[in-house]
């Protein structure tokens, strides 16, 4: 009899040692050691990056200039590639959000199986009486099968809203980048006049450097022969070496832009190329609608208009939370299959409607409330700083400009000066070593003058870029990604050609230059009756944000024509304009007045003539 216990015991207690050591050997398998990485992982990650920095480059294959130089930096650099995939990013996480607003379908299938028969006994509600046979209404292996539609709208409501800020995410992402692009443009000009000046004088600066130094070993050994007094020996080599050192240390600066420009480009650091020659621009002079400058700065800086979606956000957010608080109704309906043969029927449809309300939640109202006015209060703080950051930045950058503008003009003069002095020297030189001295003296201050009025010239770039940036400023619209290099290079030509044409034209490009036509008028032969007619043009034009400028407007021809009889004439107002396609388009407006009416007849039958076109006008500007 224990024998039989013991062994029911044994028999019993073999199951709890299956668990256990199950149990055991899934903990002993999920325990992680940590790995460190090999070197071979590391070079083969090293050698991979490497080859995809520079990968998909057209090769240098001539002098880089500097719409090139603009070109390659936007197409290449590794920090616009970064900001890009972030835009491509958060673009695609808003397209994936609005997919939250949709209805749930959810599709289920499975199956069950038990050793034994579920069921029970009954009582009888009424009598009381327990019923001792026992049934089961569920087989003991089954399958189930269903679809099932659910929607709610509290859900729909909140997934609105955070849809709504992701897609301002992506507008962020989209002012970040377009900050990246405007960096570009000012680091690529900045390195590229600084390298062009250190590229143009290297060849001088060798020659005066050789000389230098050979005046300096003539100079010691007269000293020691006492050809010369040893002060004055010494005075002339004190002013070798510093001519030689300046000279160093200006090269020094300069070259170190090309490396910059390098970087900028995306280039290999062991590549070699040359920039091209490039005539020096005069560039435009400093703004003094210092006031309008800073409201174009305050109207088009990425960082504002950041500031503007986060305002959005905040504000969706709070919309968000408020709605989180109201009853939630969710409506669902559903298909099921069940293969349980005891079932009198397999498949049903059924449905319903809930409401569900968290009571408590209306508690945290009123702290809901006051977190969401301190959070606007300090996102317009933070707006109101960083406006005031670059009302001051702008300021600044106009004044380093003109600043800039001067510093050039004193050191263009400066060496001038000094190259007619080597020139003087090098003509006047006799055979004493102190006059060779002070030749080569005095041509190592003419190129170390030059290279000042470099890169006083670099300067007064990296000045006007820093403006042109500070007033936030697109240097070129966003449909590049897909110009090869070529086409890239001429666009960015192209605009760098009309910044110094028009640097501080103070009207937006990131809404559309004002639109601006000149009025011509045909027909009218009286001068006073013209300068009225084309007054009344110029009001009426301006309601519709349409100014009139006579130098740089688009022609606007209005030919009034006239015949009449019996007291009658009929007048005609023709209009012409080349649209922004380049297709020439005419609209007419005839109408019927008194001969020889007066004056005020013939120009309200013009403001008639151009309310009637105006929609025609419009879509040949292309104003919306």
């Amino acid at each position: 009899m224990n024998q039989t216990n013991a062994s029911s015991r044994a028999l019993g207690m073999l199951p709890r040692s299956v668990v256990v050591l199950a149990v055991t050997a899934v903990i002993a398998g999920c325990s992680v050691t940590p790995k460190n990485l090999t070197a071979e992982e590391v070079q083969d990650r090293v050698k991979n990056d490497t080859a995809k920095m520079y990968s998909e480059q057209e090769a240098i294959r001539a002098p880089i200039s500097m719409e090139e130089a603009v070109a390659r930096a936007l197409k290449y650099n590794l920090d616009y590639r970064l900001k890009k995939m972030e835009s491509a990013l958060a673009l695609g996480l808003t397209d994936y959000a609005s997919y939250d607003m949709l209805p749930q379908m959810v599709a289920s299938a499975g199956y069950t199986k038990r050793n034994n028969f579920s069921g029970g006994t009954s009582i009888g509600i009424l009598d009381g009486e327990m019923s001792d046979r026992p049934t089961s209404s569920d087989e003991r292996s089954r399958s189930l099968r269903g679809i099932e539609f659910s929607w709610s709208a509290l859900d729909f409501g909140v997934s609105y809203y955070r849809a709504r800020q992701q897609g301002d995410q992506f507008l962020i992402a989209e002012e970040r980048r377009r900050k990246v692009v405007q960096n570009l443009l000012q680091d690529v000009r900045a390195a590229y006049w600084r390298a062009l000046g250190a590229q143009r004088l290297n060849d001088q600066a060798d020659e005066i450097v050789q000389r230098a130094n050979l005046a300096l070993s003539r100079s010691r050994e007269a000293e020691t022969q006492k050809i010369i007094p040893p002060g004055l020996a010494l005075a002339y080599q004190r002013a070798l070496l510093d001519a030689t050192t300046l000279l160093n240390q200006r090269r020094q600066d300069l070259e170190f832009a090309k490396r910059e420009l390098a970087a900028l480009m995306n280039v290999p650091p062991a590549a070699s190329f040359v920039l091209a020659e490039a005539a020096e621009v005069t560039l435009p002079a400093a703004p003094r609608d210092l006031a309008r400058l800073e409201d174009m700065a305050l109207l088009q800086r990425p960082e504002l208009r950041e500031e503007d979606f986060r305002k959005r956000i905040t504000a969706d957010e709070a919309r968000k939370q408020m709605l989180s608080m109201l009853p939630g109704i969710t409506f669902n309906y559903g298909r099921q299959y069940d293969s349980n043969s005891f079932l009198y029927n397999n498949s049903w449809s059924q449905g319903g409607v809930s409401l569900a309300w968290n009571l408590m939640r209306l508690v945290a109202l009123p702290a809901m409330k006051d977190a969401q006015k301190y959070q606007e209060q300090t996102d317009e703080a933070r707006r109101m700083a960083l406006s005031m950051a670059i009302l001051t930045q702008t300021r600044v950058s106009a004044e380093r400009y003109r600043l800039a503008l001067e510093d050039f003009k004193l050191a263009d003069q400066a060496a001038q000066v000094d190259s007619r002095l080597a020139a003087y020297t090098k003509a006047s030189v006799s055979a004493k070593l102190e006059s060779e001295l002070e030749a080569i003296r005095t041509q190592a201050r003419a190129v170390l003058g030059a290279y000042q009025r470099a890169n006083a010239y670099a300067n007064a770039h990296i000045a006007f870029g820093r403006l042109y940036n500070t007033v936030g400023f697109d240097p070129i619209a966003d449909d590049f990604e897909t110009n090869d290099l070529a086409t890239l290079s001429q666009r960015v030509k192209a605009h760098l050609d009309a910044t110094e044409k028009d640097a501080f034209a103070l009207s937006s490009n990131l809404f559309g230059r004002a639109t601006t036509v000149n009025v011509h008028l045909a027909g009218i032969t009286d001068p006073v009756q013209q300068v009225r007619m084309k007054a009344l043009v110029t009001e009426l034009l301006a309601r519709h944000e349409i100014t009139t400028d006579a130098k740089e407007g688009k022609p606007l021809t209005l030919a009034f024509a006239s015949n009449g009889s019996n007291g009658l004439e009929k007048a005609s107002w023709t209009l012409k304009m080349t649209d922004e396609a380049g297709h020439n388009q005419q609209a007419s407006f005839v109408t019927t007045i008194p001969t020889n009416s007066r004056a005020s007849v013939y120009e309200s039958s013009l403001v008639a003539a151009l309310n009637a076109n105006l929609g025609d006008i419009k879509s040949w500007l292309n104003v919306d």
